[in-house]
């Protein structure tokens, strides 16, 4: 690369997308086009950005494989903040391999990174867990460090495990401030308040509250009976019932659950359950039939 090329990456590397324009905004040639696109997806132009990395790899050719792949990495990349999860991810698999096989081992683990990312979206957290355990940061710059505990972050809030998130999240500050790139710091803070902001709500005895994260996971390692409305399941401490697929019986568990240790007049269930303004005698049938499959379901009901 020639010197504004070379100065325009490390303006991007540092966090400074509008030097890197400065140095290579009127330019056509693939890696200023390839800079390019990479400064305008940090400036949030991701439309433009897409098309300018896709010039890029065109223009590259067959012949420069390594950078073609930069460029399948990036515009992975922007395909991910866009939370287009129809980027095909054989692809990103590919470039990664290329990236792998000519020593390319940073950007190799950046696109690790967005797979193991593009997984979290798409609720494959077994999967994710498996891709991320293969990659050692210790040996990557500050940056790279921070998007790994951003990562492990991410992966430890969908299992409600609040103290390894926190840790992670103390990790990833720490590595962001030796990289010294304000968007990096800024991803981080957001990433912190989700553990500060509530999470879910509990309705108990007639009462209502909002819970943090922390709140949510002491609850669930409870021996409580819970009707969880996010996962439309039933749970206690030795039991989880599934009842995505029956959505009368959880409308039922629902019901019960929120008025409990309360009753529930029938004309409410039948409400609730089937969505009939006016109970009639088929309405009861029914309700009678599911309360039959509720109890074998449950097999037990808090007195």
């Amino acid at each position: 690369m020639d010197s504004l090329t070379t100065a325009a990456a490390r303006a991007l590397a540092a966090g400074d997308p509008l030097g890197a324009l400065k140095r290579v905004a009127l330019r056509d040639d693939a890696p200023a086009l390839a800079l390019r696109g990479v400064a305008m997806a940090q400036v949030g132009d991701l439309v433009r950005a897409r098309a300018l990395v896709r010039r890029a790899a065109r223009a590259f050719g067959s012949k420069e494989a390594v950078a073609c792949a930069r460029c399948v990495v990036a515009e992975a990349e922007i395909a991910l903040v866009s939370r287009d999860l129809g980027w095909p991810a054989k692809a990103l698999e590919a470039a990664r391999a290329t990236l792998e096989e000519h020593g390319d081992r940073l950007n190799a683990a950046h696109a690790r990174y967005l797979e193991v990312r593009r997984l979290l979206l798409i609720g494959r957290l077994d999967e994710a867990e498996r891709t991320l355990a293969e990659l050692d940061p210790a040996p990557f710059p500050p940056a790279s460090r921070t998007a790994h505990e951003l990562v492990v972050a991410g992966i430890a809030m969908r299992r409600l495990r609040t103290k390894a998130a926190r840790a992670a999240l103390a990790r990833a500050e720490h590595a962001a401030g030796h990289a010294r790139i304000p968007a990096l710091t800024a991803e981080v803070e957001s990433a912190s308040v989700v553990l500060n902001t509530p999470a879910a709500r509990l309705i108990a005895s007639g009462e209502e509250r909002l819970l943090l994260l922390e709140e949510v996971e002491a609850l669930l390692a409870s021996n409580a009976l819970i009707v969880d409305a996010c996962r439309h399941v039933v749970r206690d401490a030795g039991m989880v019932v599934a009842l995505a697929r029956r959505p009368v019986l959880f409308a039922l568990a629902r019901a019960l659950g929120e008025a409990w240790p309360g009753d529930v007049p029938r004309d409410m269930l039948v409400a609730r359950a089937f969505q009939a303004k006016v109970a009639d005698e088929s309405h009861r049938a029914r309700l009678r039939s599911k309360s039959g499959g509720f109890a074998s379901c449950f097999g037990r009901w808090p007195a």
